[in-house]
């Protein structure tokens, strides 16, 4: 387990999805929160659905951040046409993956297919006496899908974690879940909207505070229209490019009842503090959200 104790913050997201303009601006946030490329960790899926995926894996190899595989760098990794998503065959974002993927695959570098192979499936670390896990989707299976409303899902997955807080990805929403005694943290995705109705995108913030660990969601404004424009221009994943746009998805497959009703209900940041067994010894103030 790292020992990542300090007074300084953490900034944590998923799924750039070689969205470029998005990552630039995690980058440019990450700078001007004065947060340090060794205490920013990605939940994976660096390369997905839109324009720009060898040039968003270079930017997040040269940031020198934390990352650990999603399926999607297992996927390109070995070489594979089919992007391991757990779409149900057939259905629209299977189908809509049959664009996608193969557009990333044939723009991945050697190196980048050789830097994605040597990524690790987890990453367990302590933090102001709490006990982490980052892994992609599940504990046991990269790309599971695990939503808010399962609340059962949840309590079995944490309990599998053996930790305080699971920090995880894949499913594209963030959120902040008790689950028994134990927390599950999504903290989003920065490079699909989260289907709220507004192009603004997710990451995460954990901050040792005075009474514990704090986790915040938080929303990340960048050029949405320049990517898919990008995204337009390339032509291989039309409906995403709209997604970038309007904040809407353009299936609905993966989702439970809970969550395909709030559709097009803008998201609010959230926040929660857990105590820790060993509080922090002191805090580290952090500049506001824009």
């Amino acid at each position: 387990m790292i020992d990542l104790d300090g007074y300084q913050p953490l900034l944590v997201f998923g799924g750039p999805y070689s969205n470029l303009a998005a990552t630039t601006a995690m980058r440019a946030e990450a700078d001007r929160l004065g947060i340090a490329p060794d205490r920013v960790i990605c939940t994976g899926d660096v390369v997905a659905y839109c324009a720009e995926p060898e040039a968003t894996a270079d930017m997040v190899r040269d940031w020198g951040i934390r990352v650990v595989a999603g399926n999607c760098e297992e996927q390109l990794a070995a070489g594979s046409t089919d992007c391991a998503c757990g779409f149900e065959e057939g259905s629209a974002c299977d189908l809509l993956a049959k664009g996608w993927y193969p557009y990333a695959n044939a723009r991945a570098s050697d190196a980048t297919r050789r830097w994605m192979a040597a990524l690790p499936a987890t990453l367990r670390f302590r933090y102001a006496g709490t006990t982490f896990q980052v892994i992609h989707g599940g504990v046991a299976q990269t790309n599971k899908f695990i939503f808010a409303s399962q609340m059962a899902t949840l309590c079995k997955e944490t309990a599998a974690g053996g930790v305080d807080i699971i920090v995880a990805g894949h499913s594209g929403l963030p959120f902040i879940a008790k689950a028994g005694r134990r927390i599950w943290f999504n903290p989003g995705v920065i490079g699909m909207p989260a289907n709220d109705g507004t192009p603004g995108t997710w990451f995460g913030l954990i901050t040792a505070t005075a009474g514990g660990v704090k986790l915040e969601t938080r929303r990340l404004t960048y050029d949405h229209d320049a990517a898919a424009a990008a995204m337009r221009r390339s032509g291989h994943a039309n409906d995403y490019a709209r997604t970038l746009v309007t904040g809407l998805w353009p299936s609905l497959d993966i989702l439970p009842a809970a969550e395909r009703a709030a559709m097009g209900k803008r998201l609010r940041p959230r926040a929660l503090t857990l105590k820790p067994a060993i509080a922090p010894a002191r805090s580290q103030p952090i500049q506001p959200a824009i």
